[in-house]
This record gives C-alpha cells, sequence and structure tokens, in this order.
C-alpha cells in the first residue's frame, strides 16, 4: 500500500472537502491518505520546502513551485463576485501609507492588495489574529479571509472588496482565484492519475451529501462555524465548481498568473493547462 499526506487548512471549505476520505466514503485498496491541517500560509510556505505530498495551497504561489508539483483539478476555491475583504474601523480614514494586516506573503489576496496600495505598510499575522488588530489599533487596516468575511465586529466596516481589485486588474469578469491542490511532481505519474482522481470523487461526494457530512463535522466539533454559517460558507467555496475546474476558471488562472508576472511577482508566465497532471496518459497506456 501507498501512503500519500494531504495538507489542508483546518478552514470549513477544505475540511469539508477532505473528510469524505477520512469518514471511509471514498477509498483506493492501494493507497492510503494521511492528512495534516495547517493555516494556508503555513501551507505555502511548506509547499516551497516541498514537504507534503499533496498540499493545498494559495493559487498565487503557484508559478513559484511549479517545477516540484502539479497542479490539481479539483478541490478548488474560487470567488463569484465576492472574496477577501479590506476592512478598517468605521469612519477611518486611511492613509496613503496606511499599516495593513494580510494573512501571508504568498496569499491570492496578499498579491492583489500590493498591487493596488503599494505604498501601503504590510504585516502579516493569522487570519483569525487580523479583525482584533485592527480593532485594537494595531494596524489601521486589515484584509479578511475565510469564514472570517461572513461576521466581523460592528465596530468595522469595508473599506474595498478583493473582488473590485480583481475585477480592474484582471479588465473581465473572470472568477477570482483563490485557493487549490498542488501534488507533488516525484509521485509516478500512474499514482498522481489515482490520486487526482481519488480526490476529485471525495469532492464530488461531499457535495452530494452536503447536509450529512457538515452535520458529522459539526458533532465531532471539526469546523469553527456555527451551523447555518457553515452552510453559507461552503456555498461560496466548496460547492459544484470545487469539483473540477472548468474552462473559464482555467482563463482566470491563467490571467492571475499574467497579472504576477506583469508586476514582478513572478520570473515568467505560464499557462495552468501547462501544469496540469496529464490524464490521456492513462487512457495511452490502456491501449
Amino acid at each position: 500500500m501507498s501512503i500519500y499526506t494531504v495538507a489542508h487548512s483546518p478552514d470549513a471549505d477544505d475540511i469539508f472537502m477532505f473528510y469524505a476520505i477520512a469518514f471511509g466514503w471514498v477509498s483506493v485498496p492501494t493507497i492510503k491518505l494521511t492528512n495534516v491541517a495547517l493555516d494556508i500560509e503555513t501551507l505555502n510556505q511548506e509547499a516551497l520546502q516541498n514537504s507534503y505530498d499533496i498540499s493545498a495551497i494559495s493559487f498565487a504561489l503557484y508559478p513559484k513551485i511549479r517545477n516540484e508539483y502539479a497542479l490539481l483539478r479539483t478541490a478548488v476555491s474560487f470567488g463569484e463576485g465576492y472574496g477577501p475583504k479590506l476592512i478598517k474601523k468605521k469612519g477611518k480614514r486611511l492613509k496613503r501609507n496606511f499599516k495593513v494586516a494580510l494573512s501571508g506573503a504568498h496569499t491570492t489576496n496578499a498579491m492583489l492588495f500590493r498591487i493596488a496600495y503599494p505604498e501601503a505598510r504590510v504585516v502579516y499575522m493569522n487570519f483569525l489574529e487580523i479583525e482584533k488588530a485592527v480593532i485594537e489599533g494595531k494596524v489601521d487596516a486589515g484584509v479578511l479571509i475565510h469564514e472570517s468575511i461572513l461576521d466581523f465586529s460592528q465596530e468595522l466596516e469595508v473599506e474595498r472588496e478583493l473582488w473590485d481589485i480583481w475585477i480592474e486588474l484582471a479588465q473581465e469578469e473572470l472568477p477570482l482565484p483563490l485557493g487549490g491542490m498542488a501534488l507533488r511532481r516525484s509521485i509516478p505519474l500512474n499514482k498522481a492519475i489515482t490520486l487526482e482522481k481519488m480526490l476529485t470523487k471525495a469532492v464530488k461526494v461531499a457535495n452530494e451529501h452536503k447536509a450529512l457530512l457538515s452535520k458529522m463535522l459539526l458533532e465531532r466539533n471539526l469546523v469553527r462555524i456555527e451551523d447555518e454559517k457553515l452552510q453559507k460558507y461552503l456555498n461560496l467555496y466548496a460547492n459544484e465548481d470545487s469539483i473540477t475546474m472548468n474552462e473559464k476558471q482555467l482563463q482566470a488562472l491563467d490571467r492571475l498568473f499574467a497579472i504576477g508576472f506583469e508586476y514582478g511577482f513572478y520570473d515568467c508566465p505560464i499557462k495552468a493547462k501547462d501544469f496540469l497532471i496529464p490524464l490521456e496518459y492513462e487512457e495511452l497506456r490502456n491501449q
């Protein structure tokens, strides 16, 4: 039996998509998956070190790990008219060099923010600490991500939606690429194909049984939010469009990578399709 480690965040959408496997709803006799849960920026840093076989990543990181990891089509999160939010205290006027808290240097929201606000003074912290840091005046503003976009203090207000920054930079209405999965290239291709199919099936099964799986996660205290917010959050980031990337999502990724190259974040432009696992290999092998 081959054993592989899947690293994902403890956020509701990642937990939801992985636990169809953890609960035994999806399995492959010759493969065992173990999991580790880390915050997204830690996952990004670990991916730079080639630490895990399969890892959740911020899409903005991918061009920097493209030689070590293939991009998976499944377990993806895109914003469709929504996404991270730049928040501040109500009535506060931000200066051009305002101090802002971001969730990590390699996150998609950090790249878009830094392009839009090049003079801002950036500090990085765990996303769970950002709201409090803004309220206490440790920073002038912060970018909220994950579940925190659904419910934050009434002392705060939205200065700008990252979705709006994305649309301005993309110059067309494409889904906002936030996070996905990457698989270590050293894994044999036939195993890589099996792993991607296994993960894809897990996301599909999770979506088909969303109510039951959500109930099980809540009963086991595996998620940080209550039922009503969990359903709302999953509808945003763990839905039918998370099962496998469509052409529009791939187009959005290409645009993200092009923008990153244009603003000096990457050493060269890349196309997402060139870095997907070649599923046609299995068909050729079986002929």
